[in-house]
């Protein structure tokens, strides 16, 4: 599967739903609060330093964009939610966007859901979750930036995180923990990926 990760480029940034590509492959979505590290997380997947923009102020991204490896997988990085540097109608209306992509994309496969590792999961990410079991849309736990903790703690956070989102349907048992920085525990990401993309469109 290395080669699915080195054949990766860029396809487009998408705005309305009626931009959104072909349903022709298995999709994968990285959906965050902003400045969580969904970005830095995605080119550090990919082994490319800047396929992905990433910047210190919250709300950069505010569309959504689409990776493609070779012809057989979508990678999404989504706008990220809750606090944003940006108009409010601009807020709104990227949520309104993101909320009916979630719900509505027949071949999303899998949403990978960003946490910062220092602060765990906060009211809009259990709402985000909420809206994901309603959808019935899969989504797994990703704790990012886990250089910031020390060793101690990155051992129970993961099953802190687990245990806080328990009683959510849609939720994969299994949480990672990664840190884009250092490429901690990219390769079981890398490994989800690839298991999705062999499962077809």
């Amino acid at each position: 599967m290395a080669d699915l990760w080195g054949d990766c480029a860029f396809l487009k940034g998408v705005v309305s739903l009626d931009g959104l590509p072909p349903a022709d492959r298995p999709e994968i979505a990285f959906a965050g609060r902003s400045n969580v590290g969904k970005s830095s997380l995605i080119n550090a997947l990919t082994g490319r330093r800047a396929l992905a923009r990433t910047s210190n102020t919250p709300g950069r991204t505010q569309e959504i964009n689409f990776f493609q490896l070779g012809d057989r997988l979508y990678l999404v990085d989504l706008p990220g939610y809750g606090f944003a540097k940006a108009p409010k109608p601009v807020v709104e209306a990227w949520t309104r966007l993101i909320r009916a992509y979630l719900q509505g994309r027949p071949n999303l496969r899998r949403v990978f859901l960003l946490i910062d590792s220092r602060h765990g999961t906060k009211p809009v990410d259990r709402e985000l979750m909420t809206l994901l079991d309603t959808a019935a849309v899969p989504y797994q736990l990703v704790l990012t930036k886990a250089d910031k903790l020390k060793p101690a703690a990155r051992e129970s956070i993961v099953a802190q995180a687990a245990d806080e989102t328990s009683g959510f349907i849609a939720r994969h048992p299994d949480v990672l923990i990664t840190s884009a920085e250092k490429k901690w525990g990219l390769e079981a990401v890398r490994a989800e990926a690839a298991a999705l993309a062999e499962s077809g469109a």
